[in-house]
């Protein structure tokens, strides 16, 4: 396994640092939440529902958003959606949602979704495409807040342009902190933004630090499911099949992190995304394998105590309370159900098998080594599950080509990097993966 961190030599022509250096708490960023979080003391005022912008509105994040919205029309209204080419499920979610502004991924698709449009109901939105839709539709004026449910580094620059315009961010977009976290927390920082996590670990999380005091977290215990091969035996995981890695047990997700919850890449990406989030350091946060998805995750603090949050598995929860965050919005028992620990049954745990599960090693050294190198890391990954999930690549090239990129991006690698590097670098993990892998040069574990 690669071991990152001792062996980079930064770009910026300063000396050699040592691994203990790169690894200090003052290397990073000020974190979102430093161990503690804390309801402001005035509330924002608004007329009428809060207001959002949905990026990524036709994919699982963005669907179960307007499922929340739907049902709670009271509270929550969307004025902007971003999609990419699911135009028939974008159309039906302009009709019943009917926001001002939407944007498509390719310009050829505007036509086609005008057209599908026509005879709807009240005025039609404003129709953009391309990267220039996007981020209009993430800083739309008519907007509170900007949930990110888009995958990948794609959703990293309309994420920046919602800040910038001053909207607090339901971030469900890893990449947009393990990629640009040393650019876009300063940034959240200077424009006064709440950075809400709403993906269900970092919620628990999130959850359980609220009104901590001072110093009061310790440590960070994220639970992982053990994906779709959790009961597998090392040696059978030659023989994966696409079909095989998106069977996960306890979750509805996309193919992409589907598989990355099958590799355990999505918990070593999380390990990044706490760090970033609530500064813990790297030697504070541990995995735990935990079957049945009850506890999203947990929280030791300074005095030994152990805090969780509870749920059955099911993403709106942690949606809607990046949405609703301060407050709680109170939800039918019906499309919410109350968790029954008489139904659960035993609630288990087990230390994650690094031989099976090599993808933490290799997140937590890229995660200690920081600057582009969790960014290399986190595309490089995405790239290679791409190819796996096309089946250009066998599930056990996954994390080799990983790790063979995270090697060859040490020679460049960045500590402090600008926004334009972050990108810069993202597509050229991206690249360096597909030019291996098309060559038929990937590794095999």
């Amino acid at each position: 396994m690669l071991s990152i961190a001792p062996m980079i030599a930064p770009k910026t022509g300063a000396p050699r640092r040592s691994s203990a250096a790169l690894t200090c708490a003052s290397a990073s960023p000020s974190p979102a939440w430093p161990g503690r979080a804390v309801a402001p003391a005035v509330a924002k005022k608004t007329d009428g529902p809060k207001k959002f912008s949905l990026l990524g509105s036709t994919g699982s994040i963005g669907t179960q958003t307007l499922e929340i919205v739907e049902e709670h029309p009271d509270k929550f209204a969307v004025t902007a959606l971003a999609a990419g080419s699911n135009i028939d499920l974008l159309a039906e979610q302009v009709r019943k949602f009917k926001p001002a502004l939407v944007s498509v991924r390719k310009a050829e698709d505007v036509a086609k979704l005008r057209e599908q449009l026509a005879g709807m109901d009240g005025p039609l939105p404003e129709i953009m495409a391309g990267d220039e839709g996007i981020v209009e539709v993430a800083r739309y004026h008519d907007t509170d807040a900007c949930v990110t449910g888009i995958v990948g580094c794609a959703g990293l620059k309309p994420t920046v342009a919602a800040i910038e315009a001053k909207k607090d961010i339901c971030l469900a977009n890893k990449e947009t902190l393990i990629a640009g976290g040393p650019y876009v927390l300063p940034l959240a920082e200077k424009n006064g933004v709440k950075i809400l996590p709403a993906d269900s670990e970092h919620s628990a999380i999130f959850q359980c630090i609220q009104g901590l005091p001072e110093d009061g977290m310790r440590r960070i215990i994220l639970t992982a499911s053990g994906g779709a091969f959790r009961d597998w035996d090392v040696d059978q995981l030659k023989n994966v099949t696409v079909a095989d890695a998106l069977k996960h047990p306890n979750w509805s997700m996309g193919p992409k992190i589907t598989t990355d919850s099958a590799t355990l890449m999505n918990k070593g990406l999380e390990v990044i995304e706490a760090h970033y989030l609530f500064g813990a350091s790297y030697d504070n946060i541990e995995i735990v394998i935990h079957p049945q998805s009850i506890i999203h995750s947990m929280v030791e603090t300074a005095d030994s105590s152990v805090l969780a949050q509870l749920g059955w598995p099911d993403m709106k929860l942690p949606i809607i309370y990046t949405m609703s965050w301060p407050n709680r919005v109170p939800c039918s028992e019906e499309t919410w159900p109350r968790l029954d620990f008489t139904k659960c049954g035993d609630l288990t745990f087990k230390a994650p098998d690094h031989a099976k599960y090599p993808a933490m090693k290799l997140a937590y050294a890229a995660g200690r080594a920081g600057g582009t190198m969790t960014g290399v890391l986190s595309a490089a990954n995405e790239m290679a599950v791409e190819l796996f999930l096309s089946e250009k690549l066998s599930y056990l090239e996954i994390m080799p080509t990983v790790e063979k990129a995270c090697e060859a991006h040490r020679a460049e690698f960045v500590e402090h990097p600008s926004y334009e590097e972050i990108i810069h670098y993202d597509a050229w993990a991206r690249d360096w993966v597909r030019d291996l892998v098309t060559g038929g040069k990937a590794v095999v574990a």
